[in-house]
């Protein structure tokens, strides 16, 4: 049927529906997301997923990460997140499991060295507290030199063990019932 109203009942009524709902905003900030996700090719699966990043800057005010990393990163001249930094990075800072695929050279190490740090926040002088495994030995160079650079000057010591006889040397015979 029709709804016949007065022109001061028909500005009220748009006035209602203008009013934005908390469901409404939530849905424009979902679509701004999904956005920004098909602008940078980034593609997830997985529910309650954290919003990504668009700037380096954002870990800084979002996840309150170490200043010096931080610079560390700015220094090693990374401006702008990649898109799998831009996603995972949040991820992974927000304790979810995550399997990633992203081209060479797209940032991946970074990816997952910064959360890294973050979750260890300090040095301890407790052993070995995280463990990265890698499937050659030049990507696990190249993953040493990247945190290396990275945790400059926070003091986190960061090594590389590729025969476990080197590494009885380095940290002592019983270094394997240690750690």
């Amino acid at each position: 049927g029709i709804k016949w109203m007065s022109s001061l009942e028909a500005k009220f009524e748009d006035a209602k529906d203008k009013k934005p709902t908390a469901e409404k905003l939530e849905r424009l900030r979902r679509q701004k997301i999904n956005r920004f996700r098909n602008q940078h090719r980034i593609s997830v699966q997985g529910t309650d997923l954290p919003d990504p990043i668009a700037t380096f800057e954002q870990l800084q005010k979002e996840y309150k990460i170490h200043p010096k990393i931080m610079e560390n990163i700015q220094a090693a001249g990374f401006q702008v997140p990649t898109p799998i930094q831009m996603q995972a990075i949040p991820v992974m800072l927000h304790g979810r499991e995550l399997l990633a695929s992203a081209p060479t050279g797209s940032g991946k190490t970074l990816a997952f060295s910064i959360p890294l740090l973050i979750h260890l926040k300090q040095p301890r002088n407790k052993g070995f507290r995280a463990v990265i495994i890698s499937p050659t030995r030049e990507l696990a160079s190249q993953t040493h030199r990247e945190l290396v650079k990275l945790a400059e000057g926070t003091g986190f010591r960061i090594h590389m063990i590729h025969k476990a006889t080197e590494a009885a040397k380095k940290f002592g015979p019983k270094s394997s019932k240690k750690f």
